[in-house]
């Protein structure tokens, strides 16, 4: 790609191509233009624009906090905060799940598992032959994140409540899987900036 920002046009249209190759109608998605690796920096704006978007609805799914990736940890930083927020002011918030993603554990990456987490039973749901073929052709938009998505096991779907998390802690791992990868943030300065946000949130 020539640039972040034509990296990120790309992104968008895959998703938009993905949505239409999985049949889902009436689907209404907001950008929120945060940079990858990033979204730990702007954990202020991105739990407000959450709890604008979540307010009235009944359930969200999200990613875990299995330090897989720092934009999906903040994810489930952000939801955490904005379903909070909507249970103090609106005294209804939607219900958290999360879905399987990925994270280190003995030395390797494992995807499509989670870490497991006491009193939060996972459900595992198995994919019919019709819902299968949605998904593959969704994925299929993907062009981008070919080698990523071939890790994934296509069925089943794994989904469980969400715990509530202390974000200032490791992930539950303990591992932080985008150490190994030399990025710019790591899982240390990851829980620094977020334990400053939520202190500035307070």
């Amino acid at each position: 790609m020539r640039s972040r920002s034509a990296y990120a046009l790309t992104r968008a249209r895959e998703l938009d191509r993905a949505l239409e190759a999985a049949q889902v109608t009436g689907a209404r998605r907001r950008a929120l233009g945060t940079p990858d690796q990033e979204a730990i920096e702007h954990l202020p704006a991105l739990t407000a624009a959450l709890e604008e978007e979540l307010r009235g609805a009944a359930a969200v799914i999200t990613h875990p906090y299995e330090g897989g990736h720092p934009d999906h940890d903040a994810c489930a930083l952000a939801v955490q905060c904005a379903c909070e927020r909507l249970s103090r002011t609106a005294r209804a918030a939607p219900v958290r799940l999360e879905f399987a993603s990925y994270h280190a554990r003995g030395g390797q990456q494992v995807t499509g598992l989670f870490w497991p987490a006491a009193d939060c039973p996972e459900s595992a749901i198995a994919l019919g032959e019709r819902q299968l073929a949605r998904k593959r052709a969704a994925l299929a938009r993907f062009a981008t994140q070919k080698d990523v998505i071939a890790a994934f096991p296509l069925s089943p779907e794994r989904l469980r409540p969400a715990p509530r998390y202390d974000f200032t802690r490791p992930p539950p791992p303990g591992e932080v899987l985008y150490d190994r990868f030399r990025w710019r943030i790591t899982g240390e300065s990851w829980r620094r900036r977020a334990a400053a946000a939520l202190e500035g949130m307070q």
